[in-house]
């Protein structure tokens, strides 16, 4: 059997601009002082170490002039002296000069039997090797003082550079932050949202990338704004030039003599007269001018009256009553246009549940289009089988909206379509519980 391996998925905060500008901070500074001191020690080392060398051979001049005269060898000098290097004493026995950095002789009382860095000077006497050697720790313990030095200031210059450059960083992405949020206000809805960066009110001063994608986001929506109220002044302009001619066919249309052309005149004026009505809430809805007349109801018998007054073969099954904060007549409008786009566009059975403050309207249809289960309703939208829903979800989603509930549309598993009304359930600050009466659920149909 195989198993598949699940891979590490990283933590979200590693994919943001402030966690990348500290590593790439981070690196740049640790490269940076890592050259700059090896630049530095080399230098130092370099020099400390050509300096000591001219002292050891400028020893080892002396050493030579007294071997040569015969005289007593000074001290810190000798022939094959121990702990002489391997490479330095073949060296001078092959007549050449040289310097070496080693340990120097043992000393009484060193407790690993050797002595401190020497530097080693030697020379060719008789086939055998003439050394000297001078105290090099000082100048170890100042290259490596050196070291730690530039250790420690690298150490402070990182932090401190890292600090400065969060504080850069953050800045920016503060800004980034802010003109997302306002994108996100702006496609819910919200179109008097705007950024408002103060380096776009002045054009004058230089502007960032930034700032350039405030204005444009800024501008955009004033666009939009300009142009959604253009078409929405006109949707409702229309609908509202619409009625007097309308009010006046449908007079004429009264007159008409009884037969089968008068019926389907009426029937279209009462259609056209419908969807002129249908225009004009949704304009308002759209200009968000719509206020809401809250207040407490019983939500089992309020559905079950707008299941009545539809007219349909529609089944309300009551889980849990409750009593719901909100605008009965929109919440009349909600429920109604979701009954009749299940008769219409559905097929029976149709059943409305009442669960708590969630009512659910199911019919056993093809179910909804993929793009309403992905976008929401569209006015005017239709699917591939050319049957429209026209604007009863739209009106539906919108009054929904103007109430504080939540319309969702889905696809049960078993086929059909599902509209899912969540409202604000009242509850009394007293108890604590719920106004409703608790109990089991009955059945009705109407």
């Amino acid at each position: 059997m195989k198993t598949k391996r699940r891979r590490l998925r990283s933590p979200a905060w590693t994919a943001t601009l402030t966690w990348k500008s500290a590593v790439f901070l981070t690196a740049m500074c640790c490269t940076l002082a890592a050259l700059l001191g090896v630049l530095v020690h080399t230098a130092v080392t370099r020099q400390t170490v050509s300096h000591a060398r001219e002292k050891a051979l400028d020893r080892l001049e002396v050493v030579t002039d007294a071997y040569e005269a015969g005289e007593p060898l000074p001290r810190g000098s000798g022939i094959d002296p121990p702990g002489l290097p391997a490479s330095l004493r073949a060296l001078a026995a092959g007549g050449e000069r040289g310097t070496m950095v080693a340990d120097g002789p043992h000393r009484p009382g060193d407790p690993d039997g050797r002595g401190g860095p020497a530097m080693w000077a030697a020379g060719p006497a008789d086939g055998r090797a003439l050394a000297t050697w001078t105290d090099y720790s000082h100048s170890a313990n100042t290259i490596a003082g050196l070291d730690r030095a530039i250790i420690g200031s690298s150490l402070l210059a990182i932090a401190a550079t890292l600090v400065v450059g969060l504080f850069a960083v953050g800045r920016v992405t503060r800004r980034l932050h802010q003109t997302a949020r306002v994108a996100r206000r702006i496609s819910a809805g919200d179109l008097d949202a705007r950024v408002g960066d103060p380096r776009t009110a002045r054009p004058v001063r230089g502007q960032d990338e930034v700032a350039i994608v405030s204005g444009a986001l800024d501008t955009m929506a004033s666009s939009l704004q300009r142009r959604l109220q253009t078409e929405q002044r006109f949707t409702a302009d229309v609908a509202h030039e619409l009625r007097t001619p309308l009010t006046g066919l449908s007079a004429a249309a009264e007159l008409l003599p009884p037969g089968r052309p008068a019926e389907l005149v009426r029937d279209r004026v009462r259609a056209m007269r419908s969807l002129t009505e249908d225009l004009l809430e949704i304009s308002r809805l759209d200009a968000r001018t719509e206020q809401a007349d809250l207040a407490v109801h019983d939500l089992a018998p309020l559905v079950e009256r707008v299941v009545r007054a539809s007219g349909t073969e529609t089944g309300v099954r009551v889980v849990r009553p409750a009593r719901v904060e909100t605008d009965r007549r929109r919440l009349e409008r909600v429920i109604g246009n979701l009954v009749a786009n299940a008769h219409h566009h559905g097929a029976p059975p149709v059943v409305v549940t009442v669960d708590g403050a969630v009512v659910s309207v199911r019919d056993h249809g093809a179910g909804f289009p993929a793009y309403l289960l992905e976008g929401g309703p569209q006015r005017f939208r239709t699917d591939g089988a050319g049957k429209g829903h026209g604007l009863g979800l739209t009106i539906a989603a919108g009054q929904a909206a103007a109430i504080g509930a939540r319309l969702e549309f889905a696809g049960p598993p078993d086929g059909g379509a599902l509209a899912r009304l969540t409202l604000p359930e009242y509850v009394r600050l007293d108890d604590g519980d719920s106004a409703g009466n608790p109990g089991g659920g009955g059945a009705g149909t109407s």
